[in-house]
């Protein structure tokens, strides 16, 4: 008799709705171990991204299975808003997905429609095969995988902050994420995400989102503004990425022991 599953709890059962706030961070390097030491941290959610790091759907799938251990919700943002390549993330087993560069409320539905199986959406169906029905050891998969599915849409640009009432409306949404560092190249601030015109639509998306009951997220990588959106009402935040803080963490342990103003005694790569 086949070992039966239970899909574990979904990140949009602890967003909102009393619930503290969750924290999280990104996980980009797509090695596993590094994911398990992030995993470890003490984090409520861990964020898997597939569009601006290294992740392969190897990499997610042997991600998703470390960091399974351990109590915290691994969340994974796909590449782009495509059916196709939603269904592969899907069948790895992802449960908690954010879909990019969603500009309105015809883009969302979309993003509805390719985590549901019809008659309800255009999901293909390859549960027999597919590690996110675990092979079909998750009795009705089915016709429960959408119960399972926690679907976030992210918010960054200037058409989707117009549009954001609509997008975190969209039947079938579970929340939007704020990217501030594409809004702020839309809005004409390249590399600017604290720039006060950014961080003011970004505080009306976490207004606009807290009135229609809809759980807002939003990635801030500097405490004060991470505090400031904590206190405007977001519901989730991502403070921190591996890379990022092993770059600054790197560059700090060198600065404490190198002469000030040293080069590396090391040849100078080439550049690419």
């Amino acid at each position: 008799m086949p070992f039966r599953v239970e899909p574990s709890a979904d990140f949009k059962s602890v967003l909102g709705n009393g619930h503290r706030a969750q924290v999280g961070m990104w996980a980009c390097t797509g090695n596993p171990l590094l994911a398990e030491i992030c995993a470890g941290s003490g984090f409520d959610w861990l964020l898997i991204d597939g569009e601006h790091s290294i992740n392969s759907l190897e990499s997610i799938s042997t991600q998703l299975q470390v960091v399974a251990a351990y109590p915290i919700h691994p969340v994974v943002r796909v590449p782009a808003n495509d059916t196709v390549m939603i269904k592969q993330y899907l069948d790895l087993g992802v449960q908690n997905l954010i879909v990019p560069m969603v500009d309105n409320a015809e883009q969302a539905a979309q993003a509805v429609a390719a985590v549901r199986y019809p008659p309800h959406g255009v999901r293909g169906v390859g549960s027999a095969l597919a590690r996110g029905s675990r092979w079909n050891r998750i009795e009705g998969y089915l016709q429960r995988a959408e119960e399972t599915i926690t679907l976030l849409v992210q918010v960054e640009t200037a058409e989707a902050v117009a549009n954001v009432a609509e997008i975190a409306g969209t039947e079938g949404v579970s929340g939007i994420f704020i990217g501030p560092s594409d809004l702020a190249a839309s809005m004409g601030h390249l590399g600017q995400q604290d720039h006060p015109e950014v961080a003011g639509a970004v505080e009306h998306c976490i207004r606009v989102a807290n009135e229609l009951g809809v759980p807002v997220g939003v990635n801030a990588f500097v405490e004060a503004t991470a505090r400031r959106y904590l206190d405007a009402g977001a519901d989730f935040i991502a403070v921190g990425a591996d890379v990022a803080m092993l770059a600054r963490a790197s560059e700090a342990l060198a600065a404490k022991f190198l002469p000030q103003g040293s080069e590396p005694s090391g040849s100078t790569p080439a550049s690419y």
